[in-house]
């Protein structure tokens, strides 16, 4: 199967798996409720050959490859979707356990544009995550390369967008790392970071929905993020200053 490098990806992050964990199965589930048609019941061999799962469901809830679940895809070769989930060594925040990521791509076009917001909401709920987001892939490698650090990862953010810190410097998991085209906060994301305020927040307001429990997915443009749009380069910037506390910019 080719994966589409111009695609929509979709990652959110989250507490760790415990024992019989529930997450992954409704992560699944929720992802195809959401994507009108979708079934991921294929994975890949390590000659990248699509392998049919017949019993996907038993698989998906018994199998803890990398402390998360294995790479599921559909089975269209010119519009792929996939998703995978893994559990990260790495603390979110300064000092924290381990955490479980979710990384996830849709096709950019029609269909998959249309369904991203659901899709975001379905994992994120599923994931019970933190925080995650829906970008662009062109425009989720330039936002990687805010996070800098002099010794570790030295180097100018792109675009001048702010420069964002490493997990050491960000007060606790529910604190975002960065933005993206679509946002998934939790209810304690939002309160983390501040979001919303009525008075300041009525333009993301109006791009902005309620998920079942509580927490938000964002938009930051109606069109899918593209930085080299100055308006939507406009609008990422002004989220950073709206929200300093995404990527650790107001720790001390």
């Amino acid at each position: 199967m080719e994966f589409a490098l111009n695609g929509i990806t979709i990652s959110v992050y989250a507490p760790a798996l415990v024992g019989d964990d529930g997450r992954p199965l409704a992560i699944v589930h929720g992802m195809e409720r959401t994507f009108p048609g979708l079934r991921l019941r294929w994975t890949t061999s390590e000659k990248n050959d699509l392998i049919a799962v017949p019993h996907r469901d038993a698989w998906v809830a018994s199998d803890r490859t990398d402390g998360g679940f294995p790479f599921l895809c559909n089975d269209d070769d010119a519009h792929p979707v996939t998703i995978f989930g893994l559990e990260n060594p790495n603390g979110l925040s300064a000092e924290g356990p381990p955490h479980f990521e979710v990384h996830a791509s849709l096709p950019a076009h029609a269909a998959g544009l249309a369904a991203a917001a659901d899709v975001l909401a379905a994992v994120g709920e599923g994931a019970r995550a933190y925080w995650g987001h829906a970008t662009p892939s062109n425009a989720t490698v330039e936002i990687s390369r805010q996070t800098t650090d002099p010794v570790r990862k030295p180097g100018v953010p792109p675009r001048g967008l702010p420069a964002l810190r490493f997990p050491d410097y960000i007060l606790a998991p529910e604190i975002p790392h960065h933005l993206g085209w679509l946002n998934y906060w939790s209810d304690a994301a939002a309160r983390a970071i501040g979001f919303p305020d009525p008075t300041r927040d009525a333009e993301l307001l109006s791009r902005s929905r309620r998920t079942a429990t509580g927490g938000w997915v964002v938009k930051l443009t109606d069109a899918p993020l593209d930085l080299d749009n100055s308006a939507h380069l406009d609008a990422l910037k002004r989220a950073y200053e709206r929200f300093p506390e995404i990527g650790g910019r107001a720790a001390p």
